[in-house]
């Protein structure tokens, strides 16, 4: 079923703008976060020791696709880029934490739950911008050329040629420098640092973000 299109206005309506950003915390719930929160871009933490985690010690994702670092938008843009929005929807899927771990035996378990990310931004996105929000953009989690085009030999985008999946691939919020960490502490939510050698049984649940800039 398509989407009926909303006329698009100059005039900032703010109570409409409050009522849309409710909308889509509660969409995001809807498509399966765990939690969302309404926030100001002010808020958004960006800070360049993130991608440099991409680098050191080197994340497996680091150059093979065209929403990693280095190929995709600097922390430095983005922070002079969010000086013209206010507004945004930030949440959170909890997940297993067996689930986030390394381990071959939960891979299908963890791709899908990077996709579920996807899926909630693209989702809220796409909501935004049909009610006239055309600016609206957002960031998920993980690799997306792990996470859509992980049985592939290789990034499409990389060797000259059309995304796979270019309406639903996204940069991390990682790979553009967001702190992930601290806008999940700020909002008053728990998350666990889970590396390769994390134990799964001694953490309660890992935690995956993502986040859609509105207006």
């Amino acid at each position: 079923m398509g989407r009926k299109p909303k006329a698009i206005t100059l005039a900032v309506d703010e109570a409409r703008i409050a009522g849309d950003l409710r909308k889509y915390r509660e969409k995001a719930i809807e498509l399966g976060a765990t939690r969302a929160k309404i926030v100001q871009t002010d808020e958004i933490p960006v800070d360049e020791r993130v991608t440099m985690k991409c680098q050191i010690p080197l994340c497996f994702g680091y150059g093979v696709s065209a929403n990693c670092p280095p190929n995709t938008i600097k922390p430095a843009e983005l922070r002079t880029l969010l000086e013209k929005y206010q507004w945004g929807v930030f949440f959170v899927k909890e997940i297993p934490s067996g689930v986030v771990v390394r381990d071959k035996a939960t891979i299908k378990e963890r791709v899908a739950a990077y996709q579920d990310v996807y899926k909630i931004v693209n989702g809220v996105e796409s909501a935004a911008f049909y009610d006239g929000h055309y600016l609206a953009f957002g960031f998920g989690a993980g690799s997306c050329r792990h996470t859509f085009c992980g049985l592939q030999e290789d990034c499409a985008v990389m060797k000259g040629t059309k995304c796979r999946f270019s309406l639903r691939s996204r940069p991390s919020m990682e790979a553009v420098g967001i702190d992930v960490y601290r806008m999940v502490i700020s909002a008053g939510w728990s998350i666990y640092p889970i590396g390769s050698d994390a134990k799964p049984d001694e953490i309660p649940c890992g935690v995956l973000a993502g986040i859609i800039i509105v207006r």
